[in-house]
């Protein structure tokens, strides 16, 4: 089997998670020589379909070496395939503009709203339902998320806060601070989500200021994890995970289901099993929102309903995710 060059680095000695973010690959060619492929250009595309390739080395490092099938490496490398163009496939698949319910904020579903904390993300995963998402103009924090949390204060119905992007653990603990305290003003906000790949794919963002920051948060605390397969998953995450525990939260993982990565009976069933040894219950598995550059991703409705089966047949209950699918328009998620 092909091995990665000693010359390769694929780790920092840093802790400090804004310098492994700063120190993420950027370049797929050197992405493929760090897991022993670099003889394997004609894999990538002649540019990256306006979606530039981020990933943080740690991740990396879990990859398998010389495997151009690895189910992580597949899920962060430019493929040709990106820039075809597929009926049914288009920018604003999940109806995200129509939902615009002030700078950043979006209102689909009763009782919650979204705020798009960030438009940044440690890790940029190519079936991303929001690769298109205009963010230059839609981030909820800017101003210290004054519109957004003015939006929300004038609807007492809103009971929970959502936070997205990107990823909101992109925004340094200071900007959270910020907007805890405008939770003061929002009595009947009585939970918060955070909804957030770093501590899967940058663990090290779990630091000491933001854990001190999510123990004050005055209301439940629920922190929905993004992982798709269960070699994503190692003892750094395991440790991040426990300490997001130990600061109040429940802990919650949505996956997509994809092909080629996730779409087999047995990965799903390791994923779970993986994810409950973390203290991490399965949630949701998304079908494959059908975003403009995506559809090599698709799994079949039909193949989706069988492996849910399968599922069933071989876990526990509360280890069988929700197998959904998210519609614009729809007042939640559509179950299949």
């Amino acid at each position: 089997m092909i091995t990665a060059s000693p010359s390769i680095r694929l780790s920092s000695p840093s802790s400090d998670w804004r310098e492994l973010w700063r120190d993420a690959i950027t370049d797929p060619a050197e992405l493929l020589r760090s897991v022993g492929l670099g003889d394997r250009t004609d894999l990538l595309p002649a540019d990256d379909a306006g979606f530039a390739l981020r990933v943080p080395r740690g991740f990396v490092a879990r990859m398998r070496h010389g495997d151009p099938a690895d189910p992580l490496l597949l899920q962060v490398l430019p493929q040709r395939v990106e820039h075809d163009h597929v009926e049914g496939f288009t920018t604003d698949a999940v109806g995200d503009m129509a939902a615009k319910a002030g700078q950043g904020l979006l209102h689909k579903y009763d009782g919650r709203a979204l705020l798009i904390a960030s438009g940044s993300c440690a890790v940029n995963c190519r079936y991303c339902f929001r690769r298109h998402f205009p963010y230059g103009e839609e981030i909820a924090a800017a101003g210290q998320w004054r519109e957004a949390l003015s939006r929300v204060r004038e609807d007492p119905s809103i009971r929970e806060l959502i936070l997205s992007g990107g990823d909101p653990l992109a925004l340094a603990t200071g900007k959270l601070e910020e907007l805890s305290r405008g939770l003061a003003d929002l009595p009947y906000v009585t939970r918060l989500r955070i909804h957030t790949r770093l501590p899967v794919v940058l663990p090290e963002r779990i630091d000491a200021p933001f854990l001190a920051w999510l123990d004050a948060v005055p209301v439940q605390k629920v922190v929905v994890l993004h992982a798709n397969h269960a070699n994503e998953l190692d003892a750094d995450v395991d440790a991040a995970c426990a300490r997001l525990r130990d600061a109040g939260a429940i802990l919650l993982n949505q996956s997509v289901l994809l092909r080629g990565i996730n779409d087999d009976a047995d990965a799903l069933a390791d994923l779970s099993e993986r994810l409950f040894a973390a203290g991490v219950l399965p949630y949701y598995l998304h079908q494959l929102d059908r975003v403009q550059g995506t559809a090599h991703f698709e799994v079949e409705d039909a193949r989706a309903l069988a492996l849910l089966d399968a599922l069933r047949a071989r876990l526990p209950g509360y280890l069988v995710p929700r197998l959904v699918r998210e519609m614009a328009g729809d007042a939640s998620k559509r179950p299949l």
